[in-house]
């Protein structure tokens, strides 16, 4: 095992530096897998390390772990084991955490473009939906979205019945045999019916053909110098709505700021559900201050997650997680409970029944008075956290294991077996955990 290296801190105001004007690094959950209790706080040893960059995303399918981001190089934990030149995405086994020798995609990006994964999402008959701005794996053209097969890595020709012109896949789920699709996207275009669908798009997971019966617009950014995009999505596990945050502040010609429900029928339709409680200000370089999102595994309620700047207080959603309930209509809604860090960046949540995790590069949870700084009742929970579902408070919750700062925890994935992290440092429960982890169920 390698020597435990320098904890990094970054201060709330040297993050805004890093995650101004609509960075679109994004993060991963799914709602899929209920916990009856709060993981260990002592990461399993064998989970392999990266050894630069950032996790942005991690798909699990049956034993095996698939890792995107924007990494080059990839080691085995046991101690002396080799460095592996391996740009962008890997594999390993859930069980052994070995990495998978015979997953090697090259993927290659043009020479201006930020050479990122910043999506995967598991696929059918044994494959991975990736997303990102590339345009050929292992020589083969596939520009922006693209299904590998997880054995070999090769892309699966069957998935090809859509193009996308330009800008970035940010954020993907693989849900109820459908595949949605969000990013700063131009236009994505079924090529044998011709129909398009721009920075929001449900397609069949099989062939990549658009579903016509989902048609989402998303339009009137909040800043004119921002790019559009649907940032991040998360459906619940039924299958019922689907959640989605940008930088829009209309949904088919209806005020929704930067967060809408779509209720999923058979003709999906935007919900009355919505609120204006996203819609004041932060830090004026935040193009959308909107983070992560997701449901509890029953689907009740879910939570967001938010950046934002410190010094905006508690008369708006910055800095914070908030809960808000799934089955509520029409407009003004209210979260339930809001968390704030006081002054720090939430970048990602899961939702486990047992605990609402969250993590970014904050300092504090429980800390609505904070300003850049721990205010009364303020609880420590540096790099990662746990909230209590009902009362909304940490310190409901002992759980501290800690990690190393950085930017922050960029994907959550809860696995039967406990909660996977992906971030972009290299210090998680006070051990060496090169960008990803696993805290394991006791």
């Amino acid at each position: 095992m390698p020597s435990l290296k320098r904890k990094i801190t970054v201060t709330a105001v040297t993050a805004l530096a890093v995650f101004v004007q609509g960075a679109v690094a994004t993060s991963t959950a799914r709602a899929d897998i209920q916990h009856g209790h709060v993981v260990g706080e002592n990461p399993v040893d064998n989970t392999p390390h990266v050894l630069d960059g950032t996790v942005r995303g991690v798909a699990v399918i049956g034993d095996k772990v698939i890792v995107g981001g924007n990494f080059s190089k990839i080691q085995n934990a046991a101690t002396g084991s080799p460095i592996i030149e391996q740009s962008h995405l890997f594999a390993y086994d859930k069980t052994t955490g070995l990495i998978e020798e015979d997953f090697r995609p090259q993927i290659v990006f043009k020479p201006e473009t930020s050479p990122v994964i910043y999506a995967v999402a598991p696929g059918p008959d044994n494959t991975v939906f990736i997303g990102g701005k590339f345009e050929t794996i292992n020589g083969t053209t596939a520009k922006r979205l693209a299904r590998l097969n997880v054995s070999t890595g090769v892309v699966d020709s069957r998935f090809n019945r859509s193009t996308i012109d330009f800008g970035a896949i940010t954020s993907l789920v693989s849900r109820g045999g459908f595949l949605y699709v969000s990013g700063e996207f131009g236009t994505i275009t079924d090529t044998v019916t011709n129909e398009r669908r721009s920075n929001l798009a449900r397609l069949d997971p099989n062939t990549g053909a658009l579903d016509p019966a989902f048609n989402i617009i998303v339009s009137e950014k909040r800043d004119q110098a921002a790019k559009l995009n649907v940032r991040n999505m998360a459906v619940d596990q039924a299958h019922t709505k689907l959640l989605i945050n940008g930088t829009f502040t209309q949904v088919n010609g209806e005020s929704r700021p930067q967060i809408a429900m779509i209720d999923l029928a058979s003709t999906p339709t935007l919900s009355s559900w919505a609120t204006d409680d996203y819609s004041g200000k932060c830090h004026p370089d935040y193009y959308t201050y909107m983070r992560d999102m997701d449901f509890s595994p029953d689907g009740s309620y879910f939570v967001v997650v938010t950046t934002g700047g410190p010094g905006y207080g508690i008369t708006r959603l910055c800095d914070s997680a908030a809960r808000w309930e799934t089955n509520r209509t029409g407009p003004r809604q209210s979260p339930t409970w809001v968390n704030y860090t006081g002054g720090d960046t939430l970048l990602a949540v899961a939702v486990t029944g047992a605990a609402v995790y969250v993590g970014g590069h904050q300092r504090w949870l429980d800390n609505p008075q904070g300003y850049n700084s721990p205010g009364p009742g303020a609880v420590e929970r540096p790099g990662i956290g746990a909230i209590h579902p009902e009362t909304g408070l940490a310190k409901d919750i002992s759980w501290n294991p800690t990690r190393s700062l950085g930017v922050g925890v960029e994907a959550f994935v809860a696995v039967p077996e406990g909660l996977i992290v992906g971030s972009d440092t290299d210090e998680l429960g006070h051990e060496y955990h090169g960008r990803i982890g696993m805290f394991p169920l006791p």
